[in-house]
């Protein structure tokens, strides 16, 4: 169903990046997550790890419900911003979320489509402390087309660099390699849709 890749970076001398991801199949489709700890640090790391723990527990719960989970659980942490993306190859659709700022693009493979890219809807919050009123967006999926995560130690990619051809591994560690802020920690995630299994 997707092929994916990812690529983190730790502020140097903290022991742990608070930056995490997740890639959890389930029956009919694929959660990917952006995940960032605020801050940085032990704290940052812990917040992470416990919100990724809950997400990879149970991927085939809808985004909503895995933030307003991950919400009430993360109470006693820092907190997190979030994305999430969920691929269903039932309908051959992706629903997205975003809370807070881990920026969200997905890169059409196709030229003759409009728009060629699409980017998350983020709402201003802090999960685990306020949360907005939460809205998923839901949109086609063809193969190819390629969803890219990206926390604020990184600097979101241009379309133009999201190339359809390079192997999601390899794209992760260009952008983070070539837009790392180096201020924070830094994690880039690459999910392409190759298409329901057959």
């Amino acid at each position: 169903m997707v092929e994916w890749g990812a690529a983190t970076f730790a502020l140097p001398g903290q022991p742990d990046s608070g930056d995490r991801y997740v890639v959890a199949p389930f029956g009919s489709g694929v959660l990917a997550a952006g995940i960032d700890g605020l801050g940085h640090g032990d704290e940052a790391a812990a917040a992470a790890q416990l919100a990724a723990g809950i997400l990879e527990r149970s991927p085939h719960e809808s985004v909503i419900a895995l933030v307003r989970r991950c919400h009430e659980q993360l109470r006693s942490t820092r907190g997190v911003v979030m994305s999430l993306a969920t691929f269903t190859s039932l309908d051959e659709t992706m629903t997205w979320i975003g809370v807070g700022n881990v920026e969200g693009r997905l890169k059409r493979a196709a030229r003759d489509v409009t728009p060629l890219s699409e980017f998350l809807l983020l709402r201003a919050g802090v999960v685990g402390s306020q949360l907005p009123m939460l809205q998923a967006a839901v949109l086609p999926v063809s193969p190819g087309d390629t969803l890219v995560f990206a926390t604020d130690g990184v600097a979101l990619p241009t379309a133009l660099e999201v190339v359809a051809d390079e192997r999601p591994q390899a794209l992760a560690d260009r952008i983070l390699a070539k837009q790392r802020k180096g201020t924070d920690d830094a994690l880039v995630l690459v999910v392409r849709w190759v298409g329901a299994p057959r």
